[in-house]
């Protein structure tokens, strides 16, 4: 008998079954040592579409929303269907007594496993392989304490609430507001929100007054003292006049403190994520990409994790880990890092999977082939690990206050006595700490100082700054956080898994573009995001209401909350929101199309108009629409252009010379005549010179 080993990609399969020892290949699967190990491309079982609840549904209309599933119907990816096969007949196989589901440890991971179990409608019992580290002794470690796949069916419940409330927010909203506004407005349950928050800051910044301000510097010998903001310059002029005239400055007050500044925490995705936008000018997804990369290679540990811990017992391997990590990436090696682990272990704060660091593997592998993103993004890590159980950094902190001509300047300055793990920091990098100031000079209270120069300083008071990854992100983590219980375990909107889709899907949408220089790009709403913004409404973009459902798809995944109850929520709040909407007024117009009109339809008389991807009906109920990449056109060695698209509407016809046969290779002259199916959908014909036939009416 075997044992079915199913993983997430193929990469991860072949670690795992190398450990195993099938090794060998099959068709879509590996083979030997009593196990059987395949894998999954991604989803390969999906949610349907709306119109396999009903035809009816393949029409966008309001009067058919919402569309709220009784019964919820999947289907085999198309681009996959094959791999699917080979998992159900290798689920099917009589000398399978047994499966292990080996997919990424997480929310994703087992919905992925589990709609495919059960699609394949196998009922075989299964275990689940637990690990947080694809080296060769993790996987031995994790096969040899296989649990129970029941233990994670809450996990499951969580991951079919997220989908499915994804599915009835985006199907439903978007078609609403498509249908209300004319093109396309995508809205998702994370995305919009998110949205809302570049778009609210991007108005803050548009809607700034900015005003001038000013204020008086003093310049004693070796530091700078600054007086008070003022609005009005006659008044700082005064002050500073006043200052010259004495020509000295009394200490009135000096104080100085020793203090200390702790390492930094070890990463987990979104501080990586962070720390990589602002550093390297990675995004988001870029950085969970090349994380994911090093994971698969066994050089870090599993990526798609909230905690910034580590277990007890992982305590007694650190300083071997950290000693290894410093030789490896030339991080300071001849100044060995103190191993303080008791900061960075705590098992209380380790939810699934504990922080990201490098493995053991890394001390014999060849990191010269690695790509320089993935080696950047493991330097870091590297250099985080070293830091995060480092002494503290110590410093003495000066303030010092200064009265002259009856007015108080104030100046702060900073020695660092023990760089501690900044040291680290300052020899792998060149970023500063931003609350660096420079030493203030020994003094003494009610001294005189005498002052080189006084300065009269104007400045304007400045705009938010517009959103990047790394704020977005931060944003994004805590977002309705100061509307929740403290103790909560993740606040936010998005889990570190799925914050980087959202980012690319609102700009691959058209939302939302990057701006600006190379490292940490701006994000801006485009007029297409902004408007969007301007129609939804409140309880679709609020990042609390948002931030409140993610706290209860946790309370899901823990046994605390009923997912029929989660699932009532959603689809109350959308069935509101359909009921109950409100055109807003004048917005139309604000709307971005691509829009040249070219025409009236053939089939309903509404106007066409251009789109991205093509010449779209602007009716909702008509399915008109000459697509750009246009298979009848390619077939005949043609490129649908403006111009011709713009003929075939207006005048059903148009005349194009060397046509291509695809058959003979030879070239013809031929009208190619434009109809339309009973639902719209474009039908062509070709009239050739020589004869007057056509070719029958092909569709687009």
């Amino acid at each position: 008998m075997s044992k079915l080993v199913i993983c997430e990609k193929p990469s991860v399969a072949r670690s795992i079954g190398k450990v195993l020892g099938a090794s060998k290949r099959c068709d879509g699967y590996l083979e030997g040592g009593g196990y059987l190990v395949s894998w999954c491309v991604g989803h390969l079982v999906e949610l349907a579409q709306p119109e396999a609840y009903g035809e009816t549904y393949a029409k966008w209309r309001l009067e058919d929303l919402p569309i709220l599933p009784e019964k919820w119907r999947y289907q085999v990816s198309s681009s996959t269907k094959k791999q699917f096969q080979v998992l159900k007949g290798l689920m099917g196989r009589e000398d399978v007594d047994s499966i292990v589901e080996a997919t990424d440890a997480g929310r994703e991971g087992e919905l992925i496993f589990r709609l495919v179990y059960h699609q394949c409608k196998c009922k075989k019992p299964f275990e689940r392989l637990w690990i947080s580290s694809m080296e060769d002794a993790a996987i031995r470690e994790g096969f040899a304490s296989l649990r129970p796949g029941t233990e994670y069916d809450a996990l499951y419940e969580a991951a079919l609430c997220r989908e499915r409330a994804d599915w009835i927010v985006g199907i439903n909203a978007t078609r609403l507001f498509s249908c209300k506004y004319g093109p396309t407005l995508n809205v998702g349950r994370v995305m919009t929100p998110t949205l809302a928050m570049v778009c609210g800051r991007e108005a803050a910044i548009s809607g700034f007054q900015s005003e001038p301000f000013y204020t008086v510097q003093l310049v004693p010998e070796g530091f700078a003292a600054n007086g008070e903001r003022m609005k009005e310059k006659t008044e700082a002029e005064k002050i500073a006049e006043d200052c010259r005239s004495a020509g000295t400055a009394t200490v009135k007050n000096m104080e100085r403190k020793d203090r200390t500044e702790k390492p930094p925490a070890l990463y987990d995705l979104t501080s990586l994520q962070r720390d990589a936008n602002r550093q390297l000018g990675y995004t988001a997804q870029q950085t969970l990409d090349y994380t994911q990369s090093l994971y698969e290679k066994k050089l870090v540990t599993y990526t798609r994790t909230d905690s910034r811990y580590l277990t007890e017992d992982m305590a007694g391997m650190l300083p071997g880990l950290v000693e290894m990590v410093q030789k490896k990436r030339n991080i300071s090696p001849d100044a060995p890092a103190a191993v303080n682990a008791a900061q960075v272990i705590n098992g209380k704060k380790v939810t699934d999977h504990h922080a990201i660091i490098p493995t053991k593997t890394l001390e014999a592998a060849d990191l010269a082939a690695l790509p320089s993103g993935e080696l950047a993004v493991l330097d870091l890590i590297a250099l985080r690990l070293v830091c995060a159980v480092g002494d503290p950094c110590r410093y003495s902190e000066t303030a010092v206050t200064l009265e002259c001509a009856g007015h108080q300047f104030k100046s702060k300055g900073k020695t660092v006595t023990d760089p501690g793990w900044r040291a680290y920091v300052a020899a792998s990098t060149d970023e500063k700490s931003e609350d660096d100031a420079p030493p203030i000079p020994a003094l003494s209270e009610n001294a005189e100082l005498p002052l080189a120069r006084v300065e009269l300083k104007e400045g304007k008071t400045t705009p938010p700054k517009r959103f990047t990854e790394d704020t977005l992100l931060q944003s994004m983590e805590t977002a309705g956080a100061e509307e929740m219980p403290e103790d909560v375990e993740r606040k936010g909107i998005g889990t570190p898994a799925t914050r980087a889709a959202i980012i690319e899907k609102l700009v691959q949408k058209g939302f939302v573009e990057r701006k600006g220089d190379k490292k940490a790009k701006a994000l801006v709403p485009t007029d297409k995001g902004r408007a969007l913004a301007a129609v939804v409404p409140e309880q679709i973009q609020s990042p609390s209401m948002t931030a409140e459902w993610e706290e209860k798809l946790l309370g899901i995944e823990k046994g605390g909350y009923a997912p029929d109850d989660f699932m009532r929520e959603i689809a109350g709040m959308v069935t509101d929101l359909v009921k109950n909407y409100e055109t807003v007024k004048g917005v139309e117009i604000k709307m971005p199309g691509n829009s040249k009109v070219i025409g009236s339809c053939p089939h309903c008389g509404a106007d066409v108009a251009e789109r991205d991807k093509g010449w779209f009906c602007a009716s909702r109920e008509c399915r008109f629409v000459l697509w750009k990449d246009n298979a009848y056109f390619k077939k005949i060695g043609k490129h649908l252009t403006a111009g011709i698209a713009e003929k075939l509407v207006k005048e059903g016809r148009v005349r194009l010379k060397d046509c291509k046969s695809q058959r003979t290779g030879k070239t013809y002259n031929a009208d190619v005549l434009l109809t339309t199916e009973e639902d719209g959908r474009a039908k062509f014909q070709m009239e050739f010179d020589n004869s007057g036939k056509n070719s029958g009416g092909k569709k687009n």
